[in-house]
Protein backbone atom coordinates (compact mmCIF):
# COMPACT_ATOMS: atom_id res chain seq x y z
CA UNK A 1 0.00 0.00 0.00
CA UNK A 2 2.83 2.37 0.85
CA UNK A 3 4.51 1.49 -2.41
CA UNK A 4 1.35 2.42 -4.32
CA UNK A 5 1.12 5.76 -2.44
CA UNK A 6 4.75 6.61 -3.27
CA UNK A 7 4.22 5.74 -6.92
CA UNK A 8 1.13 8.03 -7.04
CA UNK A 9 3.07 10.99 -5.58
CA UNK A 10 5.86 10.45 -8.10
CA UNK A 11 3.40 10.49 -10.98
CA UNK A 12 1.80 13.74 -9.72
CA UNK A 13 5.23 15.43 -9.43
CA UNK A 14 6.17 14.32 -12.93
CA UNK A 15 2.87 15.69 -14.30
CA UNK A 16 3.31 19.09 -12.65
CA UNK A 17 6.88 19.36 -13.93
CA UNK A 18 5.79 18.46 -17.45
CA UNK A 19 3.05 21.09 -17.31
CA UNK A 20 5.50 23.80 -16.30
CA UNK A 21 7.82 22.84 -19.13
CA UNK A 22 4.99 23.00 -21.64
CA UNK A 23 3.83 26.52 -20.58
CA UNK A 24 4.73 29.23 -23.17
CA UNK A 25 7.58 31.54 -22.17
CA UNK A 26 6.48 35.16 -21.36
CA UNK A 27 6.80 37.66 -24.22
CA UNK A 28 9.60 40.12 -23.96
CA UNK A 29 8.60 43.77 -23.40
CA UNK A 30 8.76 45.57 -26.66
CA UNK A 31 9.60 48.73 -24.80
CA UNK A 32 13.09 47.67 -23.88
CA UNK A 33 14.23 49.79 -21.03
CA UNK A 34 17.59 51.49 -21.55
CA UNK A 35 19.58 53.55 -19.13
CA UNK A 36 19.71 57.27 -19.83
CA UNK A 37 23.13 58.87 -20.25
CA UNK A 38 22.05 62.54 -20.43
CA UNK A 39 19.01 64.70 -21.13
CA UNK A 40 16.93 64.19 -24.27
CA UNK A 41 17.34 66.41 -27.32
CA UNK A 42 14.98 66.26 -30.27
CA UNK A 43 16.37 65.99 -33.80
CA UNK A 44 14.20 64.96 -36.74
CA UNK A 45 12.47 61.64 -35.86
CA UNK A 46 14.84 60.86 -32.98
CA UNK A 47 15.50 61.51 -29.33
CA UNK A 48 19.23 61.86 -28.83
CA UNK A 49 21.32 61.72 -25.65
CA UNK A 50 25.03 62.49 -25.82
CA UNK A 51 27.75 62.37 -23.16
CA UNK A 52 31.54 62.66 -23.26
CA UNK A 53 34.20 61.21 -21.00
CA UNK A 54 35.97 62.97 -19.44
CA UNK A 55 33.11 65.38 -18.78
CA UNK A 56 35.42 68.30 -19.66
CA UNK A 57 37.02 67.67 -23.05
CA UNK A 58 40.80 67.54 -22.97
CA UNK A 59 43.72 67.62 -25.37
CA UNK A 60 44.21 64.00 -26.45
CA UNK A 61 41.76 61.07 -26.48
CA UNK A 62 38.12 61.62 -25.50
CA UNK A 63 35.23 59.15 -25.42
CA UNK A 64 31.72 59.91 -26.67
CA UNK A 65 28.50 57.96 -25.98
CA UNK A 66 25.30 58.41 -27.99
CA UNK A 67 21.90 56.97 -27.09
CA UNK A 68 19.50 56.99 -30.05
CA UNK A 69 15.76 56.45 -29.49
CA UNK A 70 12.67 56.87 -31.64
CA UNK A 71 9.57 58.82 -30.59
CA UNK A 72 8.26 55.75 -28.65
CA UNK A 73 11.52 55.51 -26.67
CA UNK A 74 12.54 52.33 -28.53
CA UNK A 75 16.26 51.97 -29.28
CA UNK A 76 17.30 52.70 -32.86
CA UNK A 77 19.88 50.19 -34.01
CA UNK A 78 22.18 49.91 -37.01
CA UNK A 79 22.19 53.64 -37.64
CA UNK A 80 25.22 55.22 -39.28
CA UNK A 81 26.45 58.10 -37.14
CA UNK A 82 29.23 60.43 -38.22
CA UNK A 83 30.64 62.58 -35.43
CA UNK A 84 33.19 65.34 -35.86
CA UNK A 85 34.52 68.09 -33.59
CA UNK A 86 35.59 71.17 -35.52
CA UNK A 87 37.68 74.19 -34.57
CA UNK A 88 36.74 77.02 -36.99
CA UNK A 89 39.42 78.85 -38.94
CA UNK A 90 40.80 82.03 -37.40
CA UNK A 91 43.08 84.40 -39.26
CA UNK A 92 45.75 82.39 -41.05
CA UNK A 93 45.01 79.23 -39.04
CA UNK A 94 42.90 76.77 -41.12
CA UNK A 95 39.89 74.85 -39.85
CA UNK A 96 40.85 71.76 -37.81
CA UNK A 97 38.75 68.59 -37.54
CA UNK A 98 38.66 65.80 -34.95
CA UNK A 99 36.46 62.96 -36.30
CA UNK A 100 35.22 60.08 -34.17
CA UNK A 101 34.73 56.46 -35.27
CA UNK A 102 31.23 55.55 -34.00
CA UNK A 103 30.07 51.95 -33.56
CA UNK A 104 26.82 50.40 -32.30
CA UNK A 105 27.79 48.69 -29.04
CA UNK A 106 24.34 47.83 -27.58
CA UNK A 107 20.65 48.36 -28.32
CA UNK A 108 20.53 52.05 -29.32
CA UNK A 109 23.86 52.83 -27.66
CA UNK A 110 26.73 54.03 -29.83
CA UNK A 111 30.29 54.81 -28.76
CA UNK A 112 33.45 56.23 -30.24
CA UNK A 113 36.66 58.16 -29.60
CA UNK A 114 38.06 61.42 -30.92
CA UNK A 115 41.38 63.14 -30.35
CA UNK A 116 41.71 66.90 -29.82
CA UNK A 117 45.10 68.30 -30.93
CA UNK A 118 44.88 71.58 -28.98
CA UNK A 119 42.88 73.54 -26.44
CA UNK A 120 39.96 75.72 -27.50
CA UNK A 121 36.37 75.56 -28.70
CA UNK A 122 35.48 72.38 -30.58
CA UNK A 123 31.77 72.34 -31.57
CA UNK A 124 30.61 68.73 -31.96
CA UNK A 125 28.25 67.77 -34.81
CA UNK A 126 26.48 64.42 -35.27
CA UNK A 127 25.04 63.29 -38.61
CA UNK A 128 22.56 60.44 -38.10
CA UNK A 129 21.34 58.16 -40.90
CA UNK A 130 18.94 55.42 -39.83
CA UNK A 131 17.75 54.46 -43.29
CA UNK A 132 13.96 54.20 -43.51
CA UNK A 133 13.60 55.52 -39.97
CA UNK A 134 14.99 58.91 -41.00
CA UNK A 135 17.98 61.21 -40.90
CA UNK A 136 18.94 64.14 -38.66
CA UNK A 137 21.78 66.42 -37.61
CA UNK A 138 22.45 67.78 -34.15
CA UNK A 139 25.21 70.08 -32.86
CA UNK A 140 26.64 70.87 -29.43
CA UNK A 141 29.06 73.45 -28.11
CA UNK A 142 32.10 71.76 -26.62
CA UNK A 143 35.35 73.17 -25.34
CA UNK A 144 38.36 72.34 -23.26
CA UNK A 145 37.63 75.21 -20.85
CA UNK A 146 34.29 73.99 -19.48
CA UNK A 147 32.46 70.81 -18.61
CA UNK A 148 29.83 68.98 -20.62
CA UNK A 149 28.05 69.70 -23.86
CA UNK A 150 25.68 72.59 -24.56
CA UNK A 151 22.94 72.04 -27.13
CA UNK A 152 23.41 74.34 -30.12
CA UNK A 153 21.04 73.35 -32.93
CA UNK A 154 19.34 70.41 -34.56
CA UNK A 155 17.13 69.30 -37.42
CA UNK A 156 13.57 70.35 -36.44
CA UNK A 157 11.76 67.61 -34.60
CA UNK A 158 8.97 65.74 -36.40
CA UNK A 159 7.09 64.85 -33.22
CA UNK A 160 7.97 67.21 -30.32
CA UNK A 161 4.77 69.02 -29.27
CA UNK A 162 4.04 72.24 -27.38
CA UNK A 163 3.99 71.64 -23.65
CA UNK A 164 6.89 69.20 -23.64
CA UNK A 165 9.17 70.37 -20.86
CA UNK A 166 12.32 69.09 -22.51
CA UNK A 167 14.35 71.32 -24.85
CA UNK A 168 13.36 71.25 -28.50
CA UNK A 169 15.44 72.44 -31.40
CA UNK A 170 12.50 74.35 -32.82
CA UNK A 171 12.42 76.49 -29.68
CA UNK A 172 16.02 77.60 -29.97
CA UNK A 173 16.67 80.73 -32.00
CA UNK A 174 20.15 80.26 -33.35
CA UNK A 175 23.27 78.24 -32.99
CA UNK A 176 25.67 79.20 -30.28
CA UNK A 177 29.40 78.72 -30.32
CA UNK A 178 32.07 78.94 -27.70
CA UNK A 179 35.29 80.93 -27.60
CA UNK A 180 37.44 80.31 -24.57
CA UNK A 181 39.12 83.06 -22.59
CA UNK A 182 42.51 82.52 -24.25
CA UNK A 183 41.15 82.93 -27.77
CA UNK A 184 39.04 85.90 -26.69
CA UNK A 185 42.19 87.61 -25.53
CA UNK A 186 43.93 86.87 -28.83
CA UNK A 187 41.01 88.26 -30.84
CA UNK A 188 40.64 91.29 -28.57
CA UNK A 189 37.01 90.70 -27.62
CA UNK A 190 35.29 93.45 -25.61
CA UNK A 191 31.67 93.47 -24.51
CA UNK A 192 29.18 96.22 -23.70
CA UNK A 193 25.60 96.34 -22.52
CA UNK A 194 22.75 97.44 -24.74
CA UNK A 195 21.74 100.83 -23.34
CA UNK A 196 19.35 103.73 -23.84
CA UNK A 197 20.72 107.22 -24.59
CA UNK A 198 19.51 110.63 -25.70
CA UNK A 199 20.56 110.14 -29.30
CA UNK A 200 21.91 113.00 -31.40
CA UNK A 201 22.49 112.57 -35.10
CA UNK A 202 24.83 114.80 -37.06
CA UNK A 203 23.40 115.42 -40.51
CA UNK A 204 25.75 116.55 -43.27
CA UNK A 205 24.51 117.97 -46.59
CA UNK A 206 25.94 119.81 -49.55
CA UNK A 207 24.53 123.32 -49.82
CA UNK A 208 24.78 126.44 -51.93
CA UNK A 209 24.81 130.12 -51.02
CA UNK A 210 22.00 132.18 -52.56
CA UNK A 211 20.77 135.77 -52.32
CA UNK A 212 18.51 136.70 -49.45
CA UNK A 213 15.45 137.46 -51.55
CA UNK A 214 14.13 139.83 -48.91
CA UNK A 215 17.16 142.04 -49.55
CA UNK A 216 16.83 142.43 -53.31
CA UNK A 217 15.73 145.74 -54.84
CA UNK A 218 14.74 146.53 -58.44
CA UNK A 219 15.47 150.04 -59.70
CA UNK A 220 12.73 151.31 -62.03
CA UNK A 221 11.17 154.72 -62.63
CA UNK A 222 7.57 155.89 -62.87
CA UNK A 223 8.14 158.14 -65.86
CA UNK A 224 9.63 157.90 -69.34
CA UNK A 225 13.08 159.27 -70.08
CA UNK A 226 16.69 158.78 -71.09
CA UNK A 227 19.84 157.79 -69.21
CA UNK A 228 22.36 160.60 -69.03
CA UNK A 229 25.39 159.97 -66.76
CA UNK A 230 25.68 156.28 -65.68
CA UNK A 231 27.58 155.59 -62.46
CA UNK A 232 26.26 152.05 -61.97
CA UNK A 233 28.17 150.96 -65.00
CA UNK A 234 28.96 147.26 -64.37
CA UNK A 235 27.58 144.20 -62.64
CA UNK A 236 29.14 143.46 -59.27
CA UNK A 237 29.88 147.07 -58.47
CA UNK A 238 29.41 148.02 -54.82
CA UNK A 239 27.04 150.95 -54.21
CA UNK A 240 26.16 152.80 -51.02
CA UNK A 241 22.82 154.11 -49.89
CA UNK A 242 22.28 157.67 -51.22
CA UNK A 243 24.97 157.33 -53.87
CA UNK A 244 23.90 158.39 -57.43
CA UNK A 245 23.30 155.41 -59.70
CA UNK A 246 22.64 157.41 -62.84
CA UNK A 247 20.99 160.66 -63.94
CA UNK A 248 17.93 160.88 -66.17
CA UNK A 249 16.45 163.37 -68.59
CA UNK A 250 12.65 163.40 -68.74
CA UNK A 251 10.50 166.17 -70.28
CA UNK A 252 7.61 165.16 -68.00
CA UNK A 253 9.82 165.45 -64.93
CA UNK A 254 11.15 168.87 -66.04
CA UNK A 255 7.57 170.17 -66.52
CA UNK A 256 6.66 169.00 -63.02
CA UNK A 257 9.76 170.71 -61.58
CA UNK A 258 8.74 173.93 -63.32
CA UNK A 259 5.25 173.75 -61.83
CA UNK A 260 6.81 173.29 -58.41
CA UNK A 261 9.04 176.33 -58.84
CA UNK A 262 6.10 178.45 -60.09
CA UNK A 263 4.05 177.50 -57.03
CA UNK A 264 6.91 178.71 -54.86
CA UNK A 265 7.24 182.00 -56.75
CA UNK A 266 3.49 182.72 -56.64
CA UNK A 267 3.18 181.58 -53.07
CA UNK A 268 0.34 179.28 -54.05
CA UNK A 269 0.19 176.88 -51.15
CA UNK A 270 -2.36 174.57 -52.72
CA UNK A 271 -0.38 174.22 -55.95
CA UNK A 272 2.86 173.77 -54.00
CA UNK A 273 1.37 170.93 -51.98
CA UNK A 274 -0.02 169.24 -55.09
CA UNK A 275 3.24 169.44 -57.04
CA UNK A 276 5.30 168.24 -54.07
CA UNK A 277 2.98 165.26 -53.71
CA UNK A 278 3.31 164.44 -57.42
CA UNK A 279 7.12 164.65 -57.19
CA UNK A 280 7.05 162.40 -54.10
CA UNK A 281 4.94 159.82 -55.96
CA UNK A 282 7.65 159.80 -58.63
CA UNK A 283 10.17 158.92 -55.89
CA UNK A 284 11.78 162.36 -55.85
CA UNK A 285 13.07 162.80 -52.30
CA UNK A 286 12.63 165.81 -50.02
CA UNK A 287 16.36 166.44 -50.32
CA UNK A 288 16.09 166.65 -54.09
CA UNK A 289 13.08 168.98 -53.82
CA UNK A 290 15.10 171.33 -51.60
CA UNK A 291 17.93 171.20 -54.13
CA UNK A 292 15.49 172.23 -56.91
CA UNK A 293 14.13 175.04 -54.74
CA UNK A 294 17.65 176.26 -53.93
CA UNK A 295 18.73 176.11 -57.57
CA UNK A 296 15.68 178.07 -58.70
CA UNK A 297 15.28 176.19 -61.94
CA UNK A 298 14.58 172.61 -63.06
CA UNK A 299 17.37 170.04 -63.05
CA UNK A 300 17.65 168.70 -66.59
CA UNK A 301 19.58 165.50 -65.62
CA UNK A 302 18.10 164.51 -62.28
CA UNK A 303 20.28 162.01 -60.33
CA UNK A 304 18.62 158.77 -59.16
CA UNK A 305 20.04 157.69 -55.79
CA UNK A 306 20.64 154.16 -54.43
CA UNK A 307 18.02 153.20 -51.82
CA UNK A 308 20.38 150.71 -50.08
CA UNK A 309 23.89 149.41 -49.64
CA UNK A 310 24.55 146.52 -51.98
CA UNK A 311 25.98 145.34 -55.25
CA UNK A 312 24.62 145.50 -58.76
CA UNK A 313 23.54 142.01 -59.86
CA UNK A 314 21.51 142.94 -62.94
CA UNK A 315 21.94 145.86 -65.36
CA UNK A 316 19.71 146.60 -68.34
CA UNK A 317 20.91 150.12 -69.28
CA UNK A 318 23.85 151.96 -70.74
CA UNK A 319 24.49 155.70 -71.18
CA UNK A 320 21.87 157.13 -73.51
CA UNK A 321 19.37 154.29 -73.07
CA UNK A 322 15.74 155.30 -73.37
CA UNK A 323 13.33 153.75 -70.93
CA UNK A 324 9.63 153.55 -70.30
CA UNK A 325 7.93 153.92 -66.98
CA UNK A 326 8.15 150.64 -65.02
CA UNK A 327 11.09 149.23 -66.96
CA UNK A 328 13.56 147.33 -64.74
CA UNK A 329 16.82 149.23 -65.03
CA UNK A 330 18.97 147.71 -62.28
CA UNK A 331 18.74 145.06 -59.54
CA UNK A 332 20.65 145.56 -56.29
CA UNK A 333 21.41 142.89 -53.66
CA UNK A 334 22.38 143.40 -50.05
CA UNK A 335 24.91 140.65 -49.19
CA UNK A 336 25.19 141.50 -45.49
CA UNK A 337 22.81 138.56 -45.03
CA UNK A 338 22.54 135.50 -47.31
CA UNK A 339 20.66 132.22 -47.55
CA UNK A 340 22.31 128.82 -47.50
CA UNK A 341 20.11 126.10 -49.00
CA UNK A 342 20.71 122.36 -48.73
CA UNK A 343 18.80 119.35 -50.03
CA UNK A 344 17.63 117.07 -47.21
CA UNK A 345 16.12 113.60 -47.68
CA UNK A 346 12.51 113.10 -46.64
CA UNK A 347 13.35 110.63 -43.84
CA UNK A 348 15.30 113.32 -41.96
CA UNK A 349 12.85 116.20 -42.39
CA UNK A 350 10.70 115.16 -39.41
CA UNK A 351 13.62 115.93 -37.08
CA UNK A 352 14.27 119.42 -38.48
CA UNK A 353 12.36 122.50 -37.38
CA UNK A 354 12.59 126.22 -38.06
CA UNK A 355 14.69 128.10 -35.54
CA UNK A 356 17.12 125.24 -34.86
CA UNK A 357 20.83 126.03 -35.02
CA UNK A 358 22.96 125.09 -38.01
CA UNK A 359 26.66 125.13 -38.86
CA UNK A 360 28.00 126.09 -42.27
CA UNK A 361 31.54 125.12 -43.28
CA UNK A 362 33.30 127.04 -46.03
CA UNK A 363 35.97 125.31 -48.12
CA UNK A 364 38.73 124.06 -45.82
CA UNK A 365 37.84 126.31 -42.88
CA UNK A 366 36.50 123.39 -40.87
CA UNK A 367 37.67 124.82 -37.55
CA UNK A 368 35.59 127.97 -37.79
CA UNK A 369 32.03 127.12 -38.86
CA UNK A 370 29.54 129.92 -39.43
CA UNK A 371 26.47 129.82 -37.17
CA UNK A 372 22.96 130.33 -38.48
CA UNK A 373 19.37 129.20 -37.96
CA UNK A 374 16.91 127.25 -40.05
CA UNK A 375 14.48 129.80 -41.46
CA UNK A 376 12.48 127.74 -43.95
CA UNK A 377 11.71 124.09 -44.83
CA UNK A 378 10.31 123.56 -48.28
CA UNK A 379 6.84 121.97 -47.99
CA UNK A 380 7.11 120.08 -51.30
CA UNK A 381 9.54 117.30 -52.23
CA UNK A 382 11.60 117.32 -55.40
CA UNK A 383 10.09 114.46 -57.40
CA UNK A 384 13.41 113.47 -58.95
CA UNK A 385 15.62 113.48 -55.86
CA UNK A 386 12.97 112.95 -53.13
CA UNK A 387 14.52 115.80 -51.17
CA UNK A 388 13.33 119.15 -49.87
CA UNK A 389 15.24 122.41 -49.52
CA UNK A 390 16.17 123.55 -46.04
CA UNK A 391 17.16 127.20 -45.80
CA UNK A 392 19.57 128.75 -43.32
CA UNK A 393 19.56 132.49 -42.62
CA UNK A 394 23.19 133.53 -42.21
CA UNK A 395 24.79 136.89 -41.40
CA UNK A 396 27.56 137.80 -43.84
CA UNK A 397 29.04 141.11 -42.66
CA UNK A 398 32.51 140.42 -44.07
CA UNK A 399 31.26 139.19 -47.44
CA UNK A 400 32.91 135.77 -46.96
CA UNK A 401 29.93 134.01 -48.50
CA UNK A 402 29.18 134.65 -52.16
CA UNK A 403 26.06 133.60 -54.07
CA UNK A 404 26.46 130.32 -55.99
CA UNK A 405 29.29 129.27 -53.65
CA UNK A 406 29.24 125.62 -52.50
CA UNK A 407 29.43 125.01 -48.75
CA UNK A 408 28.75 122.16 -46.33
CA UNK A 409 25.72 122.25 -44.07
CA UNK A 410 25.71 120.49 -40.70
CA UNK A 411 22.65 120.00 -38.48
CA UNK A 412 22.48 118.39 -35.04
CA UNK A 413 19.25 116.37 -34.89
CA UNK A 414 17.98 115.53 -31.41
CA UNK A 415 16.26 112.15 -31.75
CA UNK A 416 15.31 111.66 -28.10
CA UNK A 417 15.78 108.45 -26.05
CA UNK A 418 16.77 105.46 -28.19
CA UNK A 419 17.93 101.89 -27.49
CA UNK A 420 21.40 101.68 -29.04
CA UNK A 421 24.48 99.53 -29.56
CA UNK A 422 27.99 100.70 -30.52
CA UNK A 423 28.39 101.05 -34.27
CA UNK A 424 31.38 98.69 -34.29
CA UNK A 425 29.25 95.97 -32.65
CA UNK A 426 27.11 95.52 -35.76
CA UNK A 427 28.18 93.28 -38.64
CA UNK A 428 26.62 94.23 -41.98
CA UNK A 429 25.77 91.14 -44.02
CA UNK A 430 23.83 92.13 -47.11
CA UNK A 431 20.46 93.41 -45.91
CA UNK A 432 20.95 91.78 -42.50
CA UNK A 433 22.41 93.40 -39.39
CA UNK A 434 24.07 90.95 -36.97
CA UNK A 435 25.39 91.32 -33.43
CA UNK A 436 26.99 88.69 -31.21
CA UNK A 437 25.18 88.14 -27.93
CA UNK A 438 27.36 87.07 -24.98
CA UNK A 439 25.49 84.28 -23.17
CA UNK A 440 28.17 83.76 -20.52
CA UNK A 441 30.64 80.92 -19.94
CA UNK A 442 32.32 81.73 -23.23
CA UNK A 443 29.18 81.12 -25.31
CA UNK A 444 28.23 83.53 -28.08
CA UNK A 445 25.16 83.67 -30.29
CA UNK A 446 24.69 85.52 -33.57
CA UNK A 447 21.54 87.63 -33.30
CA UNK A 448 19.77 89.33 -36.20
CA UNK A 449 18.53 92.80 -35.27
CA UNK A 450 16.41 95.49 -36.87
CA UNK A 451 18.13 98.85 -36.87
CA UNK A 452 16.88 102.42 -37.10
CA UNK A 453 18.73 105.72 -36.89
CA UNK A 454 22.50 105.92 -36.52
CA UNK A 455 25.20 108.46 -35.77
CA UNK A 456 28.98 108.42 -35.64
CA UNK A 457 29.13 106.14 -32.58
CA UNK A 458 25.82 104.31 -32.15
CA UNK A 459 23.12 102.47 -34.09
CA UNK A 460 19.53 102.36 -32.88
CA UNK A 461 18.02 98.91 -32.25
CA UNK A 462 14.33 98.55 -33.08
CA UNK A 463 14.04 94.79 -32.56
CA UNK A 464 16.17 91.81 -31.56
CA UNK A 465 17.73 93.07 -28.31
CA UNK A 466 16.56 94.42 -24.97
CA UNK A 467 18.08 96.85 -22.51
CA UNK A 468 20.89 95.19 -20.56
CA UNK A 469 21.79 92.48 -23.12
CA UNK A 470 25.54 91.92 -23.26
CA UNK A 471 26.98 92.09 -26.76
CA UNK A 472 30.42 91.94 -28.33
CA UNK A 473 31.64 95.41 -29.26
CA UNK A 474 35.12 94.63 -30.59
CA UNK A 475 36.63 91.84 -32.67
CA UNK A 476 33.36 91.06 -34.44
CA UNK A 477 34.76 90.21 -37.85
CA UNK A 478 37.21 87.71 -36.41
CA UNK A 479 34.37 86.27 -34.33
CA UNK A 480 32.27 85.97 -37.49
CA UNK A 481 35.11 83.98 -39.02
CA UNK A 482 35.40 81.96 -35.82
CA UNK A 483 31.73 81.07 -35.88
CA UNK A 484 32.12 79.77 -39.45
CA UNK A 485 28.59 80.81 -40.29
CA UNK A 486 27.26 78.68 -37.44
CA UNK A 487 25.15 81.39 -35.91
CA UNK A 488 22.11 80.40 -37.90
CA UNK A 489 22.08 80.45 -41.71
CA UNK A 490 18.81 82.39 -41.77
CA UNK A 491 20.44 85.24 -39.91
CA UNK A 492 23.39 85.46 -42.27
Amino acid sequence: MKAIYKLLLLLIFIGVLAGLLLLPSPKSDNKTKVQNISENHFAGPFKVQVAINPEQAKVGNNHVQILLLNKDDKPVTNAVIKAVAEMPAMGSMPTMYAPAEISNEQMGLYQGQFELPMMGAWPLTLNIDAGAQGQAEISFDMGTSRKGLTFSSATPSTFAVTGNTEKRSTELQAKTFTIDAYRRQLIGVRTEEVTCIQMIKTLQASAIVTYDETRLTDINLKFDGWIEQLNADFIGKQVLKGQPLFSVYSPDLISLQDEYLQSLQRHQAGLKTATMRRLSLLDISQTQMRAIKKRGRAIDALPILSPMNGIIIKKNIVTGSAFKAGTKLLTLADLSSVWVEGEIYAKDLANISTGMSAHVFVDDKTDTPLLGKVSFIEPVLNNATRTARVRIQLANPDGLLRPEQYVRLQLQLELGPRLVVPREAVVFSGKNRIVFLDLGEGRLQARKITTGESNENFIEVLDGLVHGDLIVSSGNFLIASESKMKSGTEQW
